[in-house]
C-alpha cells in the first residue's frame, strides 16, 4: 500500500506541494491528473524516493521510501524524460538492470521481446522517442515490480503499442497485484485503466474519488417538452450546467440517479434520455463546481 500524508515540498521560492495526502491500495491503479505545474511530477519523485519531503510522510508498505534500498528494489519509476547510458544497447541495459534489481526475470524479458519487437542489439539512444519508451516498459516489466510509478507513460507511443502497454499493466495488476500510480493529461486513457482518481491544482489535492463513484454521482440528461421548457424547470433541477439545442434541453446533474429522474419526470417531459459521461466531462463539471476555471484544470 502507498501512503502519502500531509506532504509539502518547496524549491526556493516555489511551493510545489502543500499538505498533500493520498493512499493507493495494493493491486489498484491510481490516476493523478491536474493543471500544468500542479506538482504531479514532484509528487511522483517523492514517491520514487528521488526527493525528500520537507514535511509529511511518504511510505510504501508502511516503510519510508527515501534511501530505502529494499523498497526501491521492488519499485520502478518511468519518468516523462527517460535517461539511458550513452552507448548502451537494449541488451546492455538489461544486464545493468539485472545487477541492481534482484527480482529481475530473464524469462520475462525474453518473452516481452515478442511484444516490443525491437532488436536487443540496437543502441537505445539511436531509437525514436516512442521506441525508447517501449524499451523503458520492456525493462520495467522484466523487473517484476510490486509498485510502478508512471509519468506521462504513453506519450509518443502509437495507438497499437499504447493498447499493448495498457494490457500489460492491467495483466500485472490482476495477476500479481502490482500497484500503479500514473500521471497523465490524457483522461480518456486514464479512464481505461484507473480505479481511483486524484486531481492536483497549485500544489493541493482537490479531489480523490473512486472512478465508479464519480461516474455514479454525475449524470448527463436530455429532455424535450410538448409546450416548451416549464418556467420552474431550471430552478427546481439545479443543474451543474445547462444547454439548449433546438427543442432538446441538456443538463449535467450531480446526485442520486433515481431522485434526479423523479424530479425530471414531475415536469412530464415527452422524451428523457441519459447519456454516458466521459471522465473528462466529469472532471470539467467537478472543477466548475469548485470555482476553478476549466482552462486552469484540464488541458
Amino acid at each position: 500500500m502507498i501512503e502519502i500524508a500531509y506532504v509539502s515540498k518547496r524549491f526556493a521560492d516555489l511551493e510545489a506541494l502543500r499538505d498533500v495526502s493520498l493512499s493507493v491500495h495494493k493491486g489498484s491503479v491510481y490516476g493523478l491528473v491536474g493543471s500544468n505545474g500542479a506538482g504531479k511530477t514532484t509528487l511522483l519523485k517523492l514517491l520514487a524516493g528521488i526527493y525528500w519531503p520537507d514535511n509529511g510522510i511518504v511510505k510504501i508498505d508502511e516503510t519510508p521510501v527515501f534511501e530505502n534500498v529494499a523498497i526501491k528494489e521492488r519499485t520502478v519509476f518511468i519518468p516523462d524524460h527517460i535517461y539511458y547510458f550513452g552507448n548502451y544497447t537494449i541488451a546492455d541495459m538489461a544486464r545493468f538492470y539485472q545487477q541492481i534489481y534482484p527480482l529481475w526475470n530473464e524469462e520475462r524479458f525474453s518473452f516481452l521481446a515478442q511484444v516490443f519487437e525491437i532488436d536487443v542489439n540496437r543502441r537505445v539512444r539511436t531509437l525514436s522517442k516512442g521506441m525508447q519508451r517501449q524499451v523503458a516498459f520492456w525493462l520495467a516489466f522484466a523487473i517484476m515490480p510490486d509498485v510502478m510509478i508512471l509519468d506521462e507513460p504513453l506519450d509518443g507511443l502509437d495507438p497499437v503499442m499504447r493498447q499493448k502497454v495498457k494490457n500489460l499493466i492491467v495483466q500485472e495488476v490482476a495477476q500479481r497485484e502490482m500497484t500503479v500510480i500514473i500521471s497523465s493529461h490524457n483522461l480518456f486513457e486514464m479512464e481505461d485503466i484507473c480505479d481511483y482518481i486524484g486531481i492536483l491544482h497549485e500544489g493541493r489535492m482537490l479531489i480523490q474519488r473512486d472512478l465508479d463513484d464519480l461516474k455514479a454521482d454525475v449524470h448527463k440528461l436530455q429532455a424535450a417538452f410538448a409546450n416548451g421548457m416549464p418556467a420552474e424547470f431550471l430552478a427546481t433541477m439545479e443543474p451543474l450546467s445547462y444547454e439548449q439545442r433546438g427543442s432538446i434541453h441538456i443538463l449535467i446533474m450531480r446526485g442520486n440517479h433515481q431522485e434526479i429522474m423523479n424530479r425530471l419526470q414531475s415536469f412530464k417531459p415527452l422524451i428523457v434520455d441519459i447519456l454516458p459521461l466521459t471522465l473528462e466531462e466529469i472532471f470539467i463539471h467537478e472543477m466548475g463546481d469548485k470555482g476553478y476555471a476549466i482552462k486552469n484544470i484540464i488541458y
